[in-house]
């Protein structure tokens, strides 16, 4: 599949929730958000069904995420369900980490051999500031445990301010190299204003190789972060709602005033 920009688009991310378990500071407001009816989100069969059209289509790559992607009841049962979909060669996660201690085995078994972690400093009270609340050693303890049942890569998303080599970043980035894990710096965006930027040690944010797009977890099919178009499956179907998706992805990011990244799937 190309767009009219000659662009590939190979990969998916798909938020199965729009729930979470922390409240970040950057993703949503301190007293939380209004959830999506338990009728509006998309049930395993549908997410399944939709995902093996879009491999009949051409996407290759598949990304679980949220919300929380963890705190989906059943989960390990829907990457199963995805990764028996022939033509998907790569399947991966993004988690805020809290819960892989329990979880980190079993989605292993059932097919996610990468996964990304959210992890934005090694200061205990500054995460505890950062997530309103959580607690550091529930990600270490989780990241520990990815890496004991095999994997590989771990890349670990810190959100910067306005780079790098910030003292977070910095810190998390000494932690990355001495323990064999990855490390991306993700700008801080802002979806009403359009500000987003290129991920230091990623693709993400380069809109002229950008390859992807986005199931929401009620069903809009979505070109952009950045862009206001959805396309709902239940409405269009899976093949027509990726077409119009792809007939209008955008050049570049714009600015969404309809979606967050916690619905999203940031």
């Amino acid at each position: 599949m190309y767009d009219q920009f000659n662009r590939h688009i190979t990969y998916l991310r798909i938020s199965v929730t729009d729930r979470c378990n922390l409240r970040c500071i950057y993703c949503m407001p301190a007293e939380g958000v209004a959830l999506l009816r338990h009728q509006d989100i998309l049930s395993f069969d549908e997410i399944v069904d939709f995902t093996r059209t879009a491999v009949k289509m051409g996407v290759s790559k598949v990304r679980i995420t949220g919300g929380e992607p963890l705190v989906r009841r059943g989960i390990v049962d829907l990457v199963k369900m995805i990764a028996a979909i022939e033509g998907i060669n790569d399947l991966s996660m993004t988690t805020n980490g809290t819960l892989l201690t329990q979880f980190a085995q079993p989605l292993y078994d059932a097919g996610v051999k990468r996964i990304n972690i959210s992890l934005d400093t090694l200061n205990a009270d500054e995460y505890a500031r950062i997530t309103r609340g959580g607690n550091i050693k529930d990600v270490l303890d989780g990241i520990f445990k990815a890496r004991e049942v095999g994997f590989q890569p771990i890349k670990l998303n810190c959100v910067v301010n306005k780079s790098s080599q910030e003292p977070n970043a910095l810190e998390v980035k000494r932690f990355a190299e001495e323990h064999g894990f990855q490390a991306r710096f993700i700008p801080l965006m802002d979806l009403d204003k359009g500000i987003h930027g290129v991920v230091e040690g990623g693709e993400g944010g380069d809109c002229a190789r950008c390859n992807r797009l986005r199931l929401t977890a009620n069903g809009l099919v979505k070109p952009c972060l950045f862009s206001d178009i959805g396309y709902s499956i239940r409405e269009l179907g899976a093949r027509e709602a990726i077409i119009r998706t792809i007939e209008n992805k955008p050049e570049r990011g714009g600015k969404s005033i309809s979606g967050e990244f916690y619905n999203v799937g940031g």
